[in-house]
Parts: structure tokens; C-alpha cells; sequence
């Protein structure tokens, strides 16, 4: 090898070294395991797309998730929710709720809901979790994620994102995400 090969390499890999990792990975929309063509249309009626997420949807509130609509996916059986935060700084996503085996007729969860399956996320409670950013942050982003699927998923009762995104691999036909941003309140300076 070069000599100006081989330092270029040592350089490049000092700067791979020094630079700090993606925060979070992959969230599961942009996942192998839920890649489709189908789109879905997500909304919320207590915050719009790229807005701030209320107090009272975080774990400072209420800890009770927002409400969810989303355009329905045709030759669907069932519907899964996934709640990731990519900025939790760890090797994977912030899972804050995992739902599945939602009913097809259903397009809407209200405030609160507990529809379908709750499985485990990453607070080791089953159901949602309200976001909960460390104070020091800036504000972190939550994608509120459904997924249309072809079956309905033969799991038990909190199973963790995991095991449900690898049940569901080749089955989603359809997605969409609503994404909402959120900042630990700030203590009051004098």
C-alpha cells in the first residue's frame, strides 16, 4: 500500500472513530422488515405533522396517547402501531408503544386508547408511554407509525417491537407516520 493511501485510511478511520453514532438506528418505518408501496394517511387531532406533542400526551402529563386516524389500507386484516423516538442516543429506537391485531373496521383510536395487542416498549411497561426526553435534550421526535398487514400476528401479549417487526416481515402492504416533537419542560431559572 501507498504511503498516502495508508494515511488517508488512518485518518478516515480516526474520523469514523471520533464521530459519534446515529442516535437511535432505524426507526421501523424505514425498516426491511416493513418495506411496501402502500401508503396510509396519518393524523392526529392533538398535534399536525412536524408540530410540538402536548404536555399531557408525555410522561410529565397524563401519559395517555393522542389520538390516531389513519386512511384505511384495502386487503388489510389488521393494523399495528409503533411508537419509536430515533433521538434516545442508544443503538436502537425509544419503542413507547407497541399495539397489533387492531381490527380492520378500525381507522380511528381515540385519546387513551388500548385497541388490538399491547406489547412491551423499551420502559418495560406494556402499552404506550408518553415521551419523556432527558431535560439536557433538545427536543426529540416521535414517529407514531401504523402499519397494514395482510394477516393478523400470532404473538401473546407484550411482545416487544422486535418480535412483532419480524412477524410482520413480507406481510405489510401498506404504512404511514405522523411525527411529533417534544422537549423535557425546562426547570425555571431565577
Amino acid at each position: 500500500m501507498k504511503p498516502a493511501m495508508r494515511l488517508a485510511l488512518i485518518a478516515a478511520s480516526a474520523a469514523l472513530a471520533a464521530a459519534p453514532a446515529f442516535a437511535g438506528g432505524v426507526i421501523s418505518y424505514d425498516r426491511s422488515e416493513t418495506q411496501t408501496n402502500g401508503d396510509i394517511k396519518v393524523t392526529s387531532s392533538a398535534f399536525k405533522d412536524g408540530d410540538a406533542i402536548p404536555l399531557k400526551y408525555s410522561a410529565f402529563g397524563q401519559s395517555v396517547s393522542p389520538q390516531l386516524s389513519w386512511t384505511a389500507a384495502p386487503n388489510a386484516k389488521s393494523y399495528v402501531v409503533l411508537v419509536d423516538d430515533p433521538d434516545g442516543g442508544g443503538a436502537q429506537p425509544v419503542s413507547h408503544w407497541v399495539d397489533w391485531n387492531i381490527p380492520t373496521d378500525t381507522t380511528t383510536l381515540p385519546e387513551g386508547a388500548k385497541a388490538g395487542v399491547q406489547g412491551t416498549n423499551s420502559h418495560q411497561s406494556v402499552g404506550y408511554v408518553g415521551p419523556h426526553p432527558p431535560t439536557k435534550d433538545d427536543a426529540h421526535h416521535y414517529h407514531f407509525q401504523v402499519l397494514a398487514v395482510d394477516r393478523t400476528i400470532d404473538l401473546p401479549a407484550g411482545a416487544d417491537r422486535e418480535a412483532v417487526l419480524t412477524a410482520i416481515q413480507g406481510h405489510v402492504i401498506a404504512k404511514g407516520e405522523v411525527v411529533g416533537a417534544f422537549r423535557a419542560p425546562q426547570p425555571k431559572s431565577d
